[in-house]
């Protein structure tokens, strides 16, 4: 294999996935399987990284790389990025960065912040989920919208909505809002309608929350823990709306989610789902504006689940390897570029 930088038929891509598991989020599995077959794809190590042979490193959430649950071993996990940013450097490896989020959703101290700049600098071309993503000024930035998951689950046999169901499915974390939702559908006096909250709380601590919320509503189900796809599926299936009223949502793996099971979605108005609207189809992403209560809800799900599927045409996996690749060469183009004009 050559030096990175030098001609190579086959691309090198060093994914920041440690390894695919049944749990990985099946986002990044389907990334790698729709690059698999034009580049040769490796997972994560510490010694890959530093000492391995790879063109491109492509990172998702850079906080994952070193973040650790003790201190000490986050101060290591932080030498290491500063040394892997020194090895790109010196050796002319590019560092794509697929913007996730606006920022971590977790505040978590002064080095976190300090290396997750210093990432943030190294980052030689930026992708993007949606066109209204920040980023650094001047910096290389291209949009590869979030992949669907129809194909993912194409296997599974899918049940029918259960009349009136509302869904709010995955991670529980703060900022996802759910307690409002729970107490938006318990602000509903409709024996017809149910809740379903499925995922594992972080902090724990939101367990209680959203149980003293529920109020001993029977109409709510709250199953808190890992859900396996049989479970999702199953979920998802028997929704007639997914609620998901995220402050700030901005992408989101579980909305994508819903549209791939052909379930409507209500969400907080803003930028980023306006458009995502428009390219679906406005039946099936309905917005609010404020906080969200029961007439908001009540009124969403009286519009039910609409005919035919939502238009999910541009987040074809085979079309976003492609443009993953593409990605991964203009970058590599856009180092040489950089070195010719500073030699």
């Amino acid at each position: 294999m050559t030096r990175a930088g030098h001609s190579r038929d086959r691309l090198v891509v060093l994914q920041s996935i440690k390894a695919l598991r049944d749990t990985t989020n099946p986002y990044l599995v389907q990334l790698v399987r729709s690059l698999e077959g034009e580049a040769e794809v490796q997972l994560f190590s510490w010694r890959r990284a530093l000492f391995g042979r790879w063109d491109v490193l492509h990172v998702h959430w850079p906080e994952l790389l070193f973040l650790r649950e003790s201190r000490a071993r986050t101060i290591v996990g932080a030498a290491l990025c500063t040394v892997l940013v020194l090895r790109m450097r010196l050796t002319r490896r590019a560092l794509v960065r697929t913007a996730h989020n606006i920022a971590p959703h977790d505040h978590r101290g002064v080095l976190i912040d300090a290396v997750l700049g210093l990432l943030d600098r190294a980052t030689t071309r930026w992708l993007l989920l949606n066109d209204s993503t920040p980023v650094p000024d001047g910096a290389a930035r291209e949009v590869i919208p979030h992949g669907h998951y129809v194909d993912w689950y194409a296997r599974h046999s899918v049940p029918s909505p259960v009349p009136r169901r509302v869904l709010c499915f995955g991670l529980i974390r703060a900022y996802k809002n759910v307690p409002a939702l729970v107490h938006a559908f318990t602000g509903m006096e409709d024996a017809t309608s149910s809740l379903h909250v499925v995922g594992r709380p972080d902090p724990a601590r939101l367990a209680e929350e959203l149980r003293d919320a529920a109020s001993g509503d029977d109409r709510v189900t709250l199953s808190f823990g890992y859900a396996d796809d049989e479970r999702l599926v199953r979920e998802m299936g028997e929704a007639s709306l997914v609620a998901l009223p995220y402050r700030d949502l901005h992408n989101s793996g579980a909305l994508l989610l819903a549209l791939s099971f052909g379930r409507p979605v209500l969400v907080p108005e803003n930028g980023p789902t306006a458009a995502l609207a428009a390219e679906v189809g406005e039946a099936w992403v309905r917005r609010y504006t404020g906080e969200l209560t029961a007439e908001v809800l009540r009124a969403a799900l009286a519009e039910g689940v609409p005919a035919g599927t939502p238009d999910l045409s541009r987040r074809d996996w085979a079309t976003l390897g492609a443009a993953h690749l593409g990605a991964y060469r203009s970058a590599l183009s856009q180092l040489r570029h950089e070195r010719r004009y500073s030699e």
